[in-house]
């Protein structure tokens, strides 16, 4: 019998809160933007991290950090993992993060175990995952798989007009040319992420594991209005073009869309709301609007994004307001290969762990690489479902479920050097992964 893998949690839990102290604001709150200050020593110090254990490290032109762990048969392509260190403002410790240190740990797990893969493992740090610099997320994974063109991504700005190649440039990538970050098709045999589930169902029926069968369509609307401003009291009320009104109106027309869907998983938030000057006694003459609107069913998003910006259109003739309104994306679900879910069913069956399979209503990276090779997602519990907010929180224990699952699944797609990665190893196969079905939490 192999030796059981040691999944080193102790290790895994103070790497994740000491790169929580890398943020743009203190603790509890991590925050950390594309390319920003926190952004980029954050960056360095995970690439730290890869390089202690023995990762071979590069980046590319978008930001996308690689870390490789050679396989026997350099023929053979790469089973790839991984997630995202960026944060929101106002975020906690664990969004992305998880995805990242918990399959540095897995690797490590495997490398401590004396598993050889015939594959290589290659660990991806995606480039702004969340959507705060540029109002589009998954910026990198986008880019790695072709989903954004090298024309889109020159024409994003960020809130102070600067655009994407100026913030590269500045972090040092600007010797790395975009036109070479694509991936080519099946250049991953297969891609699996580590993801807190960012829902309640998980916590709420008990369950250590969530298998990800399909991921939601998101897509997101920038509007911007421009009204007529004035004096709070020199403007009579029939007389007024007021933005802020009509941007309110927009963002109800965006709940009742979402509502009335006829679908229960259509969610729309009206996330940013500004306005000008912002005085309390002045008349609002100019707002802006981001909306995220997201479906499991692609037939029942797109009819709710149409509805909203036939509001947009007819709040903005009847109140007198201008507008200008872009669709930043509206990309299609992912179907997540089914062998590969099956994988992953079957180390839960082997290490005797329930599950859940799931749909995922966050969009993550895997959205992206799922058009790129067989892709899936293996969920965590957190705390009441919460994320997006400091006080998220997954317990060692259940992070070491979960590192614990994507290792022995990574085992069994690195050690099959021939056919579908997805498919079973000689070992699996017969019953059991290349190790004995048993953990060590240290």
């Amino acid at each position: 019998m192999n030796p059981p893998l040691q999944i080193n949690i102790t290790q895994v839990q103070q790497e994740i809160d000491a790169l929580a102290l890398i943020s743009e604001n203190p603790p509890p709150v991590v925050t950390r933007v594309l390319f920003s200050a926190a952004d980029l020593k954050a960056r360095a110090q995970v690439k730290s991290l890869f390089r202690q254990a023995g990762l071979t490290v590069r980046d590319d032109g978008a930001g996308n950090i690689f870390a490789r762990w050679p396989g026997k048969n350099g023929a053979l392509p790469p089973v790839a993992t991984g997630s995202h260190i960026d944060a929101i403002p106002n975020a906690g410790r664990y969004d992305g993060v998880v995805g990242v240190l918990g399959a540095l740990e897995a690797i490590r797990a495997l490398q401590r175990a004396g598993f050889e893969p015939a594959r290589a493992l290659e660990l991806i740090v995606f480039a702004a995952e969340e959507p705060t610099r540029f109002g589009i997320g998954c910026l990198g994974s986008r880019l790695l798989a072709g989903a954004l063109s090298l024309e889109q991504a020159a024409a994003l700005r960020d809130g102070e007009g600067k655009s994407l190649n100026e913030l590269r440039g500045a972090a040092g990538l600007g010797g790395h040319d975009l036109h070479q970050v694509r991936l080519a098709p099946q250049c991953y045999s297969a891609f699996v992420e580590l993801h807190i589930e960012q829902g309640p169902l998980l916590e709420r029926e008990n369950l250590p594991i969530g298998i990800v069968e399909s991921i939601a369509a998101p897509s997101t609307l920038r509007l911007q209005l421009t009204g007529v401003g004035g004096h709070a009291g020199g403007m009579l009320m029939p007389d007024r073009h007021d933005a802020l009104l009509a941007g309110a109106e927009i963002a109800l027309a965006v709940e009742q869309a979402t509502l009335t869907s006829g679908s229960p998983d259509t969610v729309g938030t009206t996330g940013v709301f500004r306005i000008e000057p912002g005085a309390v006694n002045s008349v609002p003459c100019r707002a802006w609007l981001e909306t995220d609107l997201r479906d499991t069913c692609l037939e029942t998003r797109d009819a709710a994004l149409k509805r909203i910006e036939s509001s947009v259109a007819e709040t903005c003739r009847r109140r007198g307001v201008e507008f200008k309104l872009e669709r930043l994306n509206a990309d299609p679900p992912a179907i997540c290969d089914p062998r590969l879910v099956e994988t992953i069913a079957g180390v839960c069956g082997e290490l005797g762990l329930p599950f859940k399979r799931m749909v995922s209503r966050a969009y993550h990276d895997t959205l992206f690489m799922a058009q790129v090779c067989p892709a899936t997602m293996i969920f965590i519990p957190c705390r009441g479902g919460f994320s997006h907010r400091p006080d998220v929180y997954s317990s060692p224990d259940q992070i070491q479920r979960g590192v614990e699952v994507l290792a022995l699944a990574l085992a069994r797609l690195a050690a099959n050097p021939q056919g579908k990665s997805f498919m079973r190893s000689d070992a699996a196969a017969s019953g059991g992964s290349p190790f004995s079905g048993q953990s060590m939490c240290q």
